[in-house]
């Protein structure tokens, strides 16, 4: 039996070779072409994940990588066991769920609403109006942010003329997750929306018109026949967005917090930040974005064999 699935195993890899080999015979500038898209991944991409090795050595920077000492586990051990490391898996999961549960839903909302837009120009305006947040440098966002929540700026404005008392909202750490979250969905809710205008206008016009003969009105189409229209696209950015659970930007939040609020404000990839580009502790950082990874690895793999589950779609 042993045998039997051996042989099956070797023919057919002979035949992917074969294939490759006829395909390569047929395509081959496509596969020249090819080779720039390769040779990114591997010096960008894959060529720098040699450096995780770091994570489990004393790295020196004189001694090199090489020559450095093994430690082993030694610095994930110290961040399990470390007083940040309930505060930043906290603030990351946190801000992450915020932006699950309002974020991810907001570009779905704004699509539908689109979708039932007759009015063409009204439709174009107000998609570009959406989109161009995103377009916008992080730095400039965020100093728009700083400049709209300082003491002078026009939320407190606002918030004076009915008899608050003028305070800078950054600097409350209460504050600093609604903020980041509200400015993440404004900067990315139009971009976010193209994906599932696209997959709306996938779906056969048949099938509104079957709706209507059942007698289903606008609000029951959306229900019967958009939602699921879309539901494989949503299952798979789903997928995506939980598969980065762990994951916040660092740049956006070392751009809005301050040490009055990383109570609640540091998260993982800002303190890896801190530790490996201002305090020059590589193997210590190393091993906490090593440890995120592979966190963020696991819920991926877990979010696409769940989302196989329930709606039949996934990643792979």
């Amino acid at each position: 039996m042993e045998q039997v699935v051996s042989i099956k195993r070797k023919k057919k890899r002979r035949n992917i070779f074969y294939m490759l080999k006829e395909d390569y015979k047929k395509h081959k500038l496509i596969y020249f072409m090819l080779i720039p898209v390769l040779l990114y991944y591997i010096i960008f991409q894959y060529g720098p994940m040699l450096g995780i090795v770091i994570g489990f050595k004393d790295y020196r920077p004189g001694l090199g990588i090489f020559g450095s000492k093994w430690v082993g586990f030694e610095y994930f051990q110290h961040f399990l066991s470390s007083r940040y490391f309930w505060r930043l898996v906290k603030n990351t999961l946190t801000i992450n769920f915020y932006l699950l549960l309002f974020g991810f839903p907001a570009p779905i909302i704004l699509a539908l609403l689109l979708n039932e837009v007759k009015h063409k120009a009204f439709k174009k305006t107000v998609q570009t109006i959406t989109y161009m947040p995103h377009f916008i440098s992080l730095v400039v966002v965020s100093g728009i942010i700083v400049d709209l929540v300082a003491t002078d700026g026009v939320i407190n404005d606002i918030l004076a003329f009915f008899g608050f008392q003028r305070q800078n909202l950054l600097t409350i750490s209460g504050l600093f997750r609604p903020i980041f979250v509200t400015s993440d969905i404004w900067q990315h809710i139009g971009w976010g929306t193209i994906i599932y205008l696209a997959a709306l206008s996938g779906i056969s016009p048949s099938l509104y018109e079957a709706a209507k003969i059942d007698g289903a009105n606008r609000f029951k189409q959306i229900i019967h026949v958009t939602l699921p229209g879309i539901a494989p696209t949503i299952t798979i950015l789903l997928i995506m967005r939980i598969g980065k659970m762990m994951l916040v930007g660092w740049e956006k939040i070392i751009l809005l917090y301050n040490p009055v609020i990383y109570e609640t404000a540091d998260v993982i990839s800002s303190f890896v930040y801190r530790k490996g580009l201002l305090e020059f502790d590589f193997s210590y950082s190393t091993a906490v974005g090593l440890f995120n990874s592979v966190i963020n690895f696991g819920l991926l793999i877990a979010a696409n064999k769940i989302g196989k589950k329930i709606s039949g779609s996934g990643l792979w």
